[in-house]
């Protein structure tokens, strides 16, 4: 199992803040391909992975990123300076 925490217009989209994912997926790209087809909510959530950024065990990382031992992952959007 899998935390997967949505942060943001994700949660938004989503409607959930965290859930846990039994997942087959061996990277984050393979884990977004699942959740989007779930259903729409998470189909529009994760439409354009170029919006999106993400983090394994609270390290920013590419959805290229190995799944192998993880617990966590979050999404977010790209973070601004102010």
């Amino acid at each position: 199992m899998i935390d997967v925490v949505y942060f943001a217009w994700v949660r938004e989209r989503i409607g959930l803040p965290k859930e846990q994912i039994e997942t087959s997926a061996a990277t984050v790209a393979e884990l977004v391909a699942e959740l989007k087809a779930r259903d729409d909510r998470y189909a529009a959530a994760f439409g354009d992975v170029a919006a999106l950024r993400c983090a394994v065990d609270q390290e920013l990382c590419d959805f290229d990123a190995s799944l192998t031992g993880v617990r966590e992952v979050a999404f977010f959007p790209p973070m601004t300076g102010g």
